[in-house]
C-alpha cells in the first residue's frame, strides 16, 4: 500500500510517497502519536538538511538524490533535496508533483531555520478557519491556507464552509 507524508512549511503543504523500508515504517508509526516539526537548513546549494530529534534504522546505500528525494542521514538527519547529490543514504521518499523551481520555494533553498511538519494528515496546518483566510469571494482553500485549484480534490474551505470535492 502507497503510504503518503505531509509535509508543511510555511502554511504550505505537499505530499510525498514513502517508499517501503524500516527507517520509513518507524517514522510512520512515530507519526501516528502527533506530527513532528523538525528545524531544517540549506546546505550545499541542494538541499535542506537537519537533525529528526530522534534515530531511524538504516540502510544506507549509495544514492543518487534528485530534486524532490527525501532520504535519512547518518540514521538521525532528514534530508529533501531541491538539487542533486551522490552519497550513501537511506532512501524515505519522494515529494510529489513539483517541478525543480516549484521545490526550491517550497522548500525555501538557500533559507535557514526553516520550520518543516511531518505527518500522516493534511491538517498540520490548519489552524483556524475565519474570514482571513476563507473570504467569501468563492475562493476555495486547502486546509492548510493554501489556495486549491480548479478541480482539486479532497476537503477545502469555500465561502467559510468545509466542501468535499
Amino acid at each position: 500500500m502507497e503510504q503518503l507524508l505531509y509535509i508543511t512549511i510555511g502554511g504550505s503543504t505537499h505530499t510525498a510517497t514513502m517508499v517501503s523500508n524500516a527507517a520509513t515504517e518507524a517514522l510512520l508509526t512515530r507519526l501516528k502519536s502527533s506530527p513532528v516539526t523538525v528545524t531544517l537548513n540549506s546546505s550545499g546549494g541542494f538541499e535542506i538538511w537537519g537533525a529528526l530529534g530522534f534515530s531511524l534504522p538504516a540502510t544506507d546505500e549509495p544514492v543518487n538524490a534528485q530534486p524532490g528525494d527525501i532520504v535519512l542521514y547518518n540514521g538521525s538527519n532528514i534530508c529533501m533535496f531541491y538539487g542533486t547529490n551522490s552519497w550513501s543514504y537511506t532512501r524515505l521518499g519522494k515529494i510529489d508533483g513539483l517541478s525543480e523551481s516549484e521545490l526550491r520555494t517550497f522548500l525555501k533553498a538557500g533559507e535557514s531555520n526553516v520550520k518543516v511538519t511531518l505527518s500522516l494528515s493534511n491538517t498540520a496546518g490548519l489552524q483556524s478557519v475565519d474570514g482571513s483566510v476563507a473570504k467569501s469571494n468563492g475562493s476555495a482553500y486547502t486546509l492548510s491556507g493554501t489556495s486549491a485549484c480548479a478541480g482539486q480534490k479532497g476537503v477545502c474551505i469555500k465561502n467559510k464552509k468545509k466542501i468535499i470535492r
